[in-house]
């Protein structure tokens, strides 16, 4: 129970966040569910749904997040996919618990230059790709995969917002778990960045700790993209202090 004692803010999108709070939990911990970021449908789904009708002129779908999978499968309608992309372990999961294999994506990594970095991916010259993401999300895999050849079209499935503030569960809190920029900008707007100065916040990325720095919080720990990562995180933060 490493976990012992230890509360413990979860603040992915409530729909996203059972797995790593049932992993805190198993752990010995109380998981809250904070949400810093709320996924909503798409601002036009006529036009995702366009997009997703024409499935069969495409040669590759990559998915840039977990709720991309699941706004994407919602809109799709039971349609037949082409070859698929992910980034990130979290979102190939996602779309082989729907079935789908051989699922290109990194091994231990969540961002779109991993993805980029595979074999796979380096020569797309008269490919026609779709990229599934959120309203408004990086250029660079686009940019990237249209300089290498492809034809790229972007099915902007969902967007995120950031959720209504609302207090804490009181109580002491011995550390936050943030796993986007978005969510940290958010969280330090819903509770002030006075609420996360000194609490361990723990993060899943580089990108992500380097914002945390530059927003004055004084203890950001890099874990990792995964559930896994960011409870072996907790654990040996944890189990190093007692």
């Amino acid at each position: 129970m490493t976990l012992a004692g230890k509360r413990v803010v979860v603040t992915r999108p409530r729909e996203l966040a059972q797995g790593l709070a049932a992993l805190i939990r198993q752990a010995g911990g109380e998981a809250l569910l904070y949400p810093a970021i709320e996924i909503r449908d798409p601002q036009d789904p006529a036009r995702v749904r366009g997009l997703l009708g024409r499935l069969q002129e495409f040669d590759l779908a990559v998915f840039v997040s977990p709720s991309a999978v699941h706004k994407a499968f919602e809109l799709a309608q039971g349609r037949a996919w082409p070859r698929v992309a992910a980034v990130g372990e979290g979102t190939r999961r996602e779309l082989e618990q729907r079935g789908l294999r051989n699922v290109i994506a990194p091994a231990g990594q969540a961002d779109s230059e991993a993805l980029l970095a595979l074999p796979e991916l380096a020569q797309l010259t008269g490919s026609r790709v779709l990229i599934l993401r959120g309203a408004g999300g990086r250029e660079l895999l686009g940019e990237t995969l249209a300089a290498r050849g492809a034809k790229v079209e972007y099915a902007e499935c969902y967007r995120r917002a950031q959720p209504s503030a609302a207090p804490l569960p009181e109580g002491r809190i011995d550390a936050f778990c943030v796993s986007s920029g978005e969510a940290l900008v958010n969280l330090a707007a819903m509770l002030g960045r006075a609420r996360l100065a000194d609490t361990p916040v723990f993060v899943s990325h580089q990108r992500v700790a380097a914002q945390a720095g530059a927003l004055g919080l004084r203890h950001p720990m890099l874990a990792g993209p995964g559930d896994a990562d960011m409870l072996a995180a907790l654990v040996a933060y944890f189990g190093g202090a007692k």
